[in-house]
């Protein structure tokens, strides 16, 4: 019976186990890891609040908060959104329908638009990013200690790695 690779690979190819630090248990990192994720992502899905209270897809908020910072051409909005052009047309012309963006002309290029938020587009991103950034109940309920140590781990993961 003849090996497969993937049992002749040693212990430290597997994810996350490359750039541990020496000692650092591989299966911790991952059960650290996947814990995070779940707090981020799935124990308070916030994207599904966010299309809820909006009407709208959590794509098109994502659209109207990349717009929050100031006006964009449909080139600059689609890089920052990660999408094809062609999508981001379509979610910038549902989004005019709702009356959340007008289109311009761009003053020295007519081939360019330039998007912008109206009154009611800054006031749909700004309340997306209220509900966004909104801690999770769970850290809210921290004992100050608990709250402290993470406070300082998470100023350890953010900091440049040397």
């Amino acid at each position: 019976m003849s090996e497969r690779i993937e049992d002749t690979a040693p212990d430290d190819t597997r994810p996350g186990a490359l750039d541990a630090a020496p000692g650092v248990d591989p299966d911790a990192v991952a059960r650290v890891w996947a814990a995070m994720c779940s707090l981020v992502l799935k124990q308070e899905d916030r994207r599904k609040e966010v299309a809820e209270t909006l009407g709208m897809s959590f794509f098109r908020a994502k659209a109207l908060r990349r717009l929050l910072p100031g006006p964009l051409t449909m080139r600059e909005l689609t890089s920052r959104l990660a999408t094809e052009k062609p999508y981001t047309t379509l979610v910038v012309d549902d989004l005019e329908r709702r009356g959340f963006v007008e289109r311009s002309v761009h003053p020295d290029d007519r081939r360019c638009k330039i998007v912008t938020l109206t009154p009611a587009g800054v006031a749909a991103a700004e309340q997306a990013e209220r509900i966004l950034a909104r801690p999770p109940r769970s850290l809210l309920a921290l004992a100050p200690e608990d709250l402290a140590a993470l406070d300082r781990i998470m100023a350890a993961l953010r900091s440049p790695q040397g």
